[in-house]
């Protein structure tokens, strides 16, 4: 390989193997920041070291052995496994003379539970959800902080002043790096399919900013959500999240036009849905359902999505089944924003008016009171019911709430139709 290929060939090593090391560090050393850094010791050492030698045949056994050198040398000047002295010494000397073979089964060794264990502390509650995503990105997808800021549209140092602070808020609660058991498992777990689908929709509908989407985003937290499946297989919900991202993630290509534009879901053109994406999320869909008696929220969603991927055409969704399934997501994970869909399913499935009932209900929700989707869809429902000057209030108010710039454009762009009097079909 020439010189100039490989550094970025060193990088795309580092973005695969980065959250191996890292987890194989932390269950060495029990603290995720001082892991991240030895991994990185070792990054930096392959930077130095392949220019001249060359990328190893097996380049994350390399990475694996020289970072395991490094915490076994932090470990004895600091003195925090005397009595293990002699043992982490042999083992070294062994780890030098051991074949590329031979690496490949050490980096395999409970490789599986030390990623599980690295996303549980990722992503434990102790952190903000903000603190919980950035952390996620850095430690398990390689991400560097520039790439996360630039992703969220957020300053570097805001970035990685969070990242700093998540590291030091992990270890002054002294979250152990374990995987947990009984209840407290159901709870991280919670935490960490919500980080992975927070990760998902900012990625899928970008909160700000020019672009209406972000699909790097996209394609992270759907490999986090495989990986996750891969290691919990038997996690009903898991299997359910990882459903919902795949077909949700097969419309991508349908969603903007050719200058970026946003395209609503009913204006789609279906056949740039991607198909092979629509058939993962059935399977994962499948597996969700069959390990899991009663459907939790994440499997009900991806009911939803799969009701929109079933139908060759709008006018072919089974709009009655989905308002059904949003009234069981409601009872099973009651919130503002699930009856708010709920709404445009009963508007779509039994008129505008029978959505407007809800919508009005919840307009005095104090969580709803700078969400800019309750007065874009009230204000669809009023186009289509012919009260065109409140609609245009309304995606006036939306458009002066939404902080994405492509979605501004959009609403601005309706309130204009209702004002001449010429509102669209539908959203």
């Amino acid at each position: 390989m020439a010189a100039t290929d490989i550094h970025p060939a060193i990088e795309a090593i580092w973005r695969i193997e980065s959250a191996k090391l890292i987890a194989a560090l932390g269950r060495i050393v029990r603290d995720v920041g001082l892991a991240e850094e030895l991994a990185q010791d070792a990054f930096v050492a392959a930077l130095k070291q392949w220019p001249e030698s060359g990328v190893p045949e097996n380049p994350g056994a390399w990475l694996m052995v020289t970072a395991k050198h490094r915490a076994f040398d932090h470990l004895r000047r600091n003195k925090l496994i005397e009595s293990k002295h002699d043992e982490l010494g042999r083992e070294r000397d062994v780890q030098q003379k051991t074949a590329v073979a031979d690496l490949d089964a050490m980096i395999d060794e409970d490789i599986g539970d030390d990623l599980l264990r690295l996303i549980f502390t990722a992503c434990h509650r102790v952190l903000s959800s903000e603190a919980r995503v950035a952390l996620t990105l850095r430690l398990l997808g390689g991400l560097t902080t520039d790439e996360i800021a630039r992703a969220f549209l957020l300053p570097e140092p805001t970035i990685a002043q969070r990242i700093v602070r998540a590291k030091r808020t992990l270890a002054d609660a002294k979250v152990p790096f374990e995987l947990p058991r009984g209840a407290d498992r159901a709870a991280r777990l919670e935490s960490v399919l919500e980080v992975i689908y927070l990760i998902f929709n900012e990625g899928y509908a970008a909160k700000a900013g020019d672009d209406w989407m972000r699909p790097g985003l996209c394609e992270e937290a759907l490999r986090l959500g495989r990986i996750l499946a891969e290691l919990v297989p038997k996690e009903p919900e898991v299997h359910g999240l990882v459903a919902l991202m795949e077909i949700q993630a097969s419309r991508s290509g349908a969603r903007t036009g050719p200058t970026g534009e946003p395209i609503l879901l009913l204006d789609q053109d279906r056949a740039r849905w991607d198909q092979l994406l629509i058939r993962r999320g059935f399977a994962a869909l499948d597996r969700a359902e069959k390990l899991g008696s009663i459907p939790g929220p994440y499997t009900l969603q991806a009911q939803i999505a799969a009701c929109h991927a079933r139908a060759h055409s709008a006018g072919e969704t089974d709009w009655e089944r989905i308002a059904d399934t949003y009234r069981a997501l409601a009872q099973r994970a009651p919130s503002p924003i699930v009856e708010l869909n709920r709404a445009v399913a009963l508007s779509m499935a039994f008129g505008p008016a029978a959505g407007l009932e809800v919508v009005d209900a919840l307009t005095s929700e104090p969580s709803l009171r700078s969400y800019h989707l309750l007065p874009s869809v009230r204000g669809d429902l009023l186009s289509k019911l012919g009260r065109l000057d409140e609609a245009r209030a309304e995606f006036e108010r939306a458009a002066s709430l939404t902080r994405n710039a492509r979605e501004r454009n959009l609403l601005i762009e309706r309130a204009a139709r209702c004002a001449n009097g010429s509102p669209e079909e539908h959203a």
